[in-house]
């Protein structure tokens, strides 16, 4: 990494830290727990939270750092499945400071840094952070709780706006202007989007139209003549299932209603008559009533939208804060690469060590692909080229991909013809296009001819 920040020149004062999982397929019993291969530590493939949400299958935390210069991989990691977030930063930051070769730049990452601990090391050691203030905090449940009791007294301020490819208003970023303190003495604002409202309130939907759903196919589940869900312990065991780990159960009042069947039967065979005794059978048989809260649905709306962040830089504004934050996402496209472009799973290899290595193949793989898409972008801004004709119909490309320079190139093929007297040697011929981007690259067009 050393040798390529210097061949590339990448520029290593602000880097963006997240991780993701990889799903295996497979017990991997050998792997179940930590352990030692050829003097290196292995980490262990098991169940965890799964970013996938494929809770089924077992996994390997994936740590990637990236540079917020073309979003370059310089650094990653695994660990175990069932490793969280918060314990990784500071192997990380130590890493990434021997790295860098001192302290002070700009450490991001999301909400799993900003714990107590995470905070106080990197400060004390001389480094800089800006992340996400987790929900847990006390700051962040009194500041929610002020939006839905007092919402006229948080007033927000326009910030900045941000515009899509065709000039139209993609987001919209204000801030309360009044800067406040943690409870550990980092810099905290409150920012408010409204597309991050507008996912908030799809999300808030979206879980509620799925636990509906649910609790549709458990009624009809129980009020079949077939039902298991004989007891009133039983069906509330059930609807608890449905409730709790779609977090709905404050946006949903569900009921259970009881109701008594009576039924008489002939003690004996035969023609009833005067003196017949009858035998009374009474039936228990539950169903299910909901409604929305919307009481509460309106309380959670007020803080649709709203996020802290918090650092200890002492010269940041807010905005330079919320600019840093909003390069995060970067490492996202990187995850998505590793996933579908590489396909990174499913994994056919069962030793856990051997996992780690091809792990890091495709890390260079990654590393590779990236300073190559950055070196095409960095020259199309510097000979002042907005656009090239890389898409079908020679269409324009703003923004050129490896994954879409690899498939310009693929049709070209050079054979050799070897005869008893001579050989000859024949090559497709470059395109202009193809020609301008080796160009470009400062790749010589001679490497693809004759």
């Amino acid at each position: 990494m050393r040798h390529a920040i210097r061949e590339f020149g990448l520029q290593l004062e602000e880097l963006h830290n997240d991780s993701t999982t990889i799903s295996f397929y497979g017990a991997y019993a050998d792997a179940a727990e930590e352990g030692v291969q050829r003097g290196r530590a292995t980490p262990a493939i098991t169940y965890g939270h799964s970013k996938d949400h494929r809770p089924d299958l077992k996994q390997l935390l994936y740590i990637l750092t990236v540079t917020e210069d073309g979003g370059v991989p310089v650094y990653f990691a695994t660990r175990s499945g069932n490793t969280t977030d918060n314990q990784t930063h500071e192997e990380t930051w130590n890493i990434l400071r021997d790295l860098v070769g001192r302290p002070d730049f700009l450490y991001v990452a999301d909400c799993k840094l900003a714990t107590m601990d995470n905070m106080r090391y990197i400060h004390r050691q001389g480094g800089r952070f800006v992340s996400v203030l987790p929900a847990t905090r006390k700051e962040d449940t009194e500041f929610r709780q002020r939006l839905r009791d007092q919402p006229h007294a948080v007033a927000w301020e326009w910030v900045q706006d941000w515009e899509d490819e065709v000039g139209e208003l993609e987001d919209r970023v204000s801030i309360w202007p009044r800067e406040t303190l943690t409870a550990d003495g980092y810099r905290l604002w409150w920012f408010h989007s409204t597309r991050k409202a507008q996912r908030d309130e799809a999300a808030r939907l979206k879980q509620i139209d799925r636990a509906i759903g649910q609790l549709t196919e458990l009624r009809r589940r129980m009020v079949g003549p077939r039902t298991r869900l004989r007891t009133g312990e039983q069906v509330r065991e059930a609807v608890k299932a449905v409730l709790d780990p779609s977090d709905v159960r404050r946006w949903l009042r569900v009921g259970i209603c009881e109701g008594r069947t009576e039924q008489y039967r002939q003690s004996q065979r035969g023609r009833p008559g005067k003196d017949t005794r009858y035998i009374k059978r009474e039936t228990i048989s539950y169903d299910l009533t909901w409604e929305l809260d919307t009481e509460a649905l309106e309380r959670d709306r007020a803080g649709d939208g709203v996020f802290p962040l918090v650092t200890n830089v002492r010269d940041f504004s807010a905005l330079d804060a919320l600019l840093a934050y909003r390069r995060q996402p970067v490492i996202e496209k990187r995850f998505s690469q590793l996933k579908t472009d590489f396909t990174v799973a499913p994994v056919y290899l069962k030793n856990v060590s051997r996992i780690q290595a091809i792990l890091c193949v495709y890390f260079f793989a990654m590393l590779i692909q990236t300073l190559l898409e950055r070196e095409l972008r960095t020259a199309m801004q510097a000979a002042d080229i907005t656009s090239l004709p890389m898409y079908p119909e020679r269409r324009p490309c703003k923004r050129p991909t490896t994954r879409r320079l690899i498939e310009i190139f693929e049709p070209i093929q050079r054979h050799t013809l070897t005869s008893r007297r001579q050989t000859e040697t024949c090559a497709t011929e470059l395109t202009r296009l193809q020609r301008r981007i080796l160009k470009l690259l400062h790749i010589p067009s001679k490497d693809y001819g004759l």
